[in-house]
């Protein structure tokens, strides 16, 4: 019996301990995902005097060599699982990712300016690499079970939860340990380090779960497929249903990274509070470990593109309020960050939950490499986001400066700050929501799923 005549059989329940075993891997993911998108630009911009156009390219280069090689890792994640009947080996080599985290931060003294940019942008292609080698194989696990639609949504939920545990804690303690008020460069090497001992602890323990998941209702492999390389990515990329629904995850992507990015100016230049910078992560990250089961209740009751879709116009109406600063109060603000906070849960859970169903649907032993374009999308987006922003802060004229200057921003530049952080992301989630109601599967997946429920 091949592996796709295994895909059809009934869906297997998965037991709790592997699945929280799994989800341990995103504590550590959560923090490559978290900390270098919150922290990186104004560590480059006031911290190391990196101009903000120069700042924005950093993060925004390095995302090129991305596109190109998570296609290309997510094909050999599929040899190495039709040779060898696992993706072991790939997660494995993605464990060194907390090396390349703490060099990112650990620029030496002498270094400002371009010179400084280049050592960040260095390791940051780097990090990148070893992210999507772990990343990669660890997404392709749900189409690598016997599960069905809501289990899927339930595996999904789980990493969910712990994804945000991570975002939480290295969202909260990150600013904290690196300084505050007073940031250094010696600050921000202590939590670099510091936060690298714990994501290299997590993500073993992922590898270990994802093997006990394996165990329990794995898929047999298929024998090793002929095409590789980019004609893998481009049968991918011709499946119309996987190319609306990364579409609208670039879209999500992107405007979330954009929001992570502006948060500690929006704090200190708008809100006139660096220590805010804390507040308004926790209201942004915290909310989703209260709501991520209610997003998997709807989810059961209106499908997961229904609910996705709800929590993109929940987001873009946050945004909005945020544009409006100071005026609106510090109170309103916080509640709309965590209007945004709600909805970046279900964007979260929901996209990451529809990605295996895309695969199933694919009828296709490839999920390497629809999990590879997908990790080169996030990639992309993460890189999109701070870059954006980064020229919203080039366009009102902001100014750069080295740790312990003080420099008055002025009137178009603290313009850019509050317009780049409410509306700029109100209207690229706009347009994930046109993008995302040309993706039709998830009727044809629900019906799917009752009909395996009623047999």
């Amino acid at each position: 019996m091949t592996g796709l005549d295994q895909r059809r059989q009934a869906a297997a329940a998965l037991p709790r301990g592997p699945l929280a075993g799994f989800a341990a891997g995103s504590l550590g993911m959560g923090v490559w995902v978290t900390v270098p998108g919150l922290l990186l630009l104004y560590f480059l911009t006031d911290v190391l005097a990196v101009a903000p156009w120069l700042a924005g390219l950093t993060l925004l280069v390095p995302k090129i060599a991305d596109v190109l090689l998570h296609p290309w890792i997510g094909h050999r994640c599929d040899v190495e699982q039709a040779r060898r009947g696992h993706r072991r080996r790939l997660l494995l080599a993605g464990c060194a990712l907390p090396l390349a985290f703490a060099a990112l931060f650990a620029v030496p003294g002498e270094l400002d300016g371009a010179p400084a940019a280049a050592w960040v942008a260095v390791f940051f292609v780097a990090g990148n690499l070893l992210f999507a080698a772990y990343q990669v194989p660890y997404l392709a696990t749900p189409a690598d079970l016997r599960i069905g639609y809501h289990e899927r949504t339930r595996l999904m939920a789980f990493r969910m939860v712990v994804l945000t545990l991570g975002i939480l804690i290295s969202g909260l303690l990150a600013p904290l340990l690196a300084g505050g008020d007073t940031a250094t460069r010696a600050g921000y090497l202590r939590m670099a380090a510091l936060l690298a001992v714990g994501m290299l602890a997590a993500m073993v323990v992922g590898v270990a779960g994802i093997d006990r998941l394996r165990r329990t209702a794995a898929v047999p492999s298929s024998p090793p497929h002929r095409a590789g390389g980019w004609a893998t990515l481009a049968a991918s990329l011709r499946d119309r249903q996987f190319r609306w629904l990364v579409g609208a995850y670039l879209a999500m992507s992107t405007t979330t990274h954009l929001v992570l990015a502006g948060v500690p100016y929006y704090a200190e230049y708008e809100l006139g509070r660096p220590k805010l910078t804390t507040v308004l992560v926790a209201a942004f990250v915290a909310p989703a470990l209260l709501v991520t089961p209610a997003w998997l209740a709807v989810a059961r009751r209106v499908g997961k593109q229904s609910a996705l879709l709800a929590g993109q116009l929940a987001f873009a109406v946050g945004a909005l309020v945020l544009a409006v600063g100071r005026p609106a109060g510090l109170p309103v603000l916080v509640g709309a960050v965590a209007v945004l906070g709600v909805a970046f849960a279900g964007m979260q859970l929901l996209p990451f939950s529809m990605l295996p169903d895309v695969i199933r649907a694919a009828d296709t032993d490839r999920a390497g490499t629809y999990t590879g374009v997908w990790t080169a999308t996030e990639a992309t987006g993460a890189a999109l986001g701070p870059y954006a922003y980064a020229l919203c802060l080039a366009a009102g004229g902001f100014v750069a400066s080295a740790a312990g200057q003080t420099v008055t921003q002025s009137a178009g530049a603290l313009t850019a700050i509050r317009y780049g952080f409410g509306l700029l992301p109100a209207a690229l989630m706009v347009v994930a929501v046109l993008l995302q109601r040309r993706y039709t599967l998830d009727r044809a997946a629900r019906a799917d799923a009752g009909r395996d429920g009623a047999a």
